[in-house]
């Protein structure tokens, strides 16, 4: 699959590792710096994403918004990648297809990204508004953070190589690869007034913003899904 990211905002959200374990599958744990962990919401204006081998004109525009936790494959952790907890977006379409094909848990809202004077707004009702400043650009780490570094942040940036899905039936995971061009994302300045999926005690423990990265203009690929045999599967 082939798409354009118009707009990606991703916010990084810090917690002990341990209050993600119950969340993830026994192949997978938290990727972790230090004793920490990260769950991200992502928020991309996607367009003309369609199969690789359709012209560009076919392609389907949407909103999408991830919920997703920053993992490792629990025998090799070398693979890093991301775990989908949930998925939003604005085409009822997406949501059907996602959900027969996948495991991302998507559910339809309305939702989308509003630009105005440099402040990129993303309302998804119910549960998000957030509002990124793109004069600020790079800004530094929010108030907080636990990285000492910006390039401690950008390990977190998202997106990840990989983006796994666990089959308990046969213990196995199915990969996907993601590749893109020209990733460059900036640390930029946001505020956060709701934020319902982060906020609302999933997790058993206080989120804390760790980082916050804005990038526009992508062209993005989705490989092949494949399967990987675990020693824990």
């Amino acid at each position: 699959m082939s798409a354009h990211f118009r707009h990606s905002l991703v916010l990084a959200y810090a917690l002990p590792a341990s209050a993600l374990e119950p969340l993830l599958p026994p192949t997978l744990e938290p990727d972790r710096h230090g004793d920490l962990g990260f769950a991200a919401a992502a928020f991309v204006q996607t367009e003309r994403m369609r199969p690789s081998s359709f012209p560009r004109a076919l392609g389907l525009d949407f909103f999408l918004g991830g919920y997703r936790i920053f993992v490792r494959v629990a025998d090799r952790l070398s693979l890093r990648g991301l775990y989908i907890l949930r998925s939003d977006t604005d085409r009822r379409l997406l949501t059907f297809l996602g959900n027969l094909f996948t495991s991302y848990r998507y559910r339809t809202v309305d939702a989308g990204f509003r630009l105005e004077d440099e402040l990129l707004h993303v309302d998804v009702r119910p549960g998000v508004s957030v509002t990124a400043d793109l004069c600020r650009i790079p800004a530094p780490l929010p108030e907080g953070s636990p990285f000492g570094s910006l390039e401690q942040a950008r390990r977190f940036a998202g997106p990840l190589p990989y983006t796994f899905h666990h089959e308990p039936e046969t213990g196995r995971l199915l990969s996907v690869r993601g590749t893109r061009s020209e990733w460059d994302p900036q640390p930029v300045a946001v505020e956060v007034r709701e934020l319902d999926f982060i906020s609302a005690g999933l997790f058993g423990a206080e989120p804390v913003l760790a980082n916050a990265f804005y990038v526009s203009d992508i062209d993005y690929r989705w490989e092949r899904g494949r399967l990987l045999t675990t020693e824990r599967g």
